[in-house]
């Protein structure tokens, strides 16, 4: 272990020893704030112990051989997340939790403190694009923070409000990213929290979205090339289920703004032959290199 190392590890742990101290005393404050909140007696009931009734589980054993030691995998059914029957055995499994949290006498009680706690507005630092200064606000229990911009001294308008992307609120903005001059923004969305998500091209002066979104795309990053087009890492689409299928070989794109995604450029990754994970692009501040 090379000295410089040794110097940046024993840093390291130093930081998190000074730093644990004032994470235990934050959740302290945080649980004697919530309790303090909720009637005391209420607190002291008890939580009535009833019988739970699992739903079944069968057992349907899978042999497998690891390095010459065979075993049996009776579970192996429930990974299969695009079975009837699992999706079934999930919403038991579900409802039968919901049914035991629901006798916590105090649950809703703790709820509203927490509640009360949080509702209060949070505003970002603000951050120049282009002719606009951007930034994040909360009004307090917003599920997402709405993205705001405002022009020299002109009025604060939203840029961007991802609580509106769906009515149930399943749709989050996750990486933005824009041109170097500010009249172009990229963002990605998710669904349901999936890592796989779309990008979204719009320009920032008429907000109009000025192309089909981009597909499929898994731990990303956007950069900008002028407003040519920008950098994009995604894994191929697995066969079968986005959320259990296997991904690898991760690669590096471009896309050109009005060319279609099947003809992005494959930047890193194109030999077959070689596999990576977790690759990004990155440009220089000049742009002249990735």
């Amino acid at each position: 272990m090379s000295s410089a190392f040794q110097m940046f590890s024993n840093h390291m742990k130093a930081i998190i020893l000074k730093t644990i101290p004032f994470i235990v005393t934050g959740l302290i404050s945080l649980v004697s704030f919530g309790a303090s909140t909720i009637n005391q007696p209420l607190l002291q009931k008890e939580i009535p112990i009833t019988e739970l009734n699992y739903p079944v589980t069968p057992r349907v054993d899978v042999p497998e051989n690891y390095f010459g030691t065979g075993i049996n995998d009776p579970y192996r059914w429930l990974e299969n997340d695009l079975s009837p029957e699992v999706a079934e055995w999930v919403k038991e499994e579900n409802k039968l939790t919901q049914q035991f949290l629901g006798q916590i006498p105090y649950r809703q009680a703790i709820a509203s403190a927490y509640e009360k706690m949080l509702d209060y507005e949070r505003v970002s630092m603000p951050f120049p694009e282009g002719r606009h200064t951007y930034f994040y606000k909360n009004s307090g229990l917003q599920n997402q923070s709405v993205l705001y911009r405002q022009k020299d001294d002109g009025e604060t308008e939203v840029f961007i409000d991802p609580n509106h992307f769906n009515d149930d609120g399943t749709v989050s903005m996750e990486t933005i990213s824009f041109s170097k001059d500010g009249s172009l923004v990229a963002y990605a969305i998710s669904e349901g929290g999936s890592d796989w998500q779309k990008v979204v091209v719009m320009d920032t002066e008429t907000r109009t979205v000025l192309e089909p979104a981009l597909e499929d795309i898994k731990f990303s990053n956007i950069a900008w090339l002028g407003n040519q087009g920008f950098y994009y890492s995604s894994y191929e689409k697995p066969e079968g289920s986005l959320l259990s299928g296997k991904t690898e070989h991760h690669k590096l794109y471009f896309h050109k703004l009005g060319d279609q995604q099947k003809n992005d450029q494959v930047i890193f990754g194109a030999n077959n032959g070689e596999q990576y994970r977790y690759v990004s692009g990155y440009t220089t501040e000049d742009e002249r290199f990735l």
